[in-house]
């Protein structure tokens, strides 16, 4: 690696302290008295329980386990005019928000258009979050 991709690297890194170290199951954070994760700065980042207990209602029981939280909305720099959403049960969480949930048609990753973020921001303020990825 080059001295350049190590800079790029680690500027990376520092515009995504924001995000968790460990994401954490929806089924799990249900059962917690104050639910939250711990931020790679260190700080905890607390959600609403009345979000969990929404999403709780986009899912089926067994998919409660499978889901982390928080839901990772990718931003890269080459495609400007979408964001990325991975993993089959947060596809699916994000498209039934979004009115655009297919059951013949469920995924393990999505590209959204990014005029779509405020609606989905909106419904899901604390347990949705940014990343930035270099792709």
């Amino acid at each position: 690696m080059t001295s350049v991709d190590r800079i790029i690297q680690h500027e990376i890194g520092r515009i995504n302290i924001h995000l968790p170290k460990r994401r954490i199951p929806l089924s799990s954070l249900l059962n917690q008295r104050e639910p939250g994760v711990v931020l790679r700065d260190g700080e905890v980042h607390g959600f609403k329980r009345s979000e969990l207990e929404f999403i709780a209602s986009l899912v089926d029981e067994e998919e409660m386990d499978s889901l982390l939280l928080p839901i990772i909305l990718e931003i890269g720099p080459l495609d400007k005019a979408h964001f990325r959403v991975r993993g089959r049960v947060a596809v699916k969480v994000v498209d039934k928000i979004l009115n655009t949930y297919d059951p013949l048609d469920e995924r393990v990753e999505k590209l959204y258009p990014r005029y779509l973020l405020p609606k989905l921001r909106r419904a899901l303020p604390t347990t949705t979050t940014y990343a930035f990825i270099p792709e």
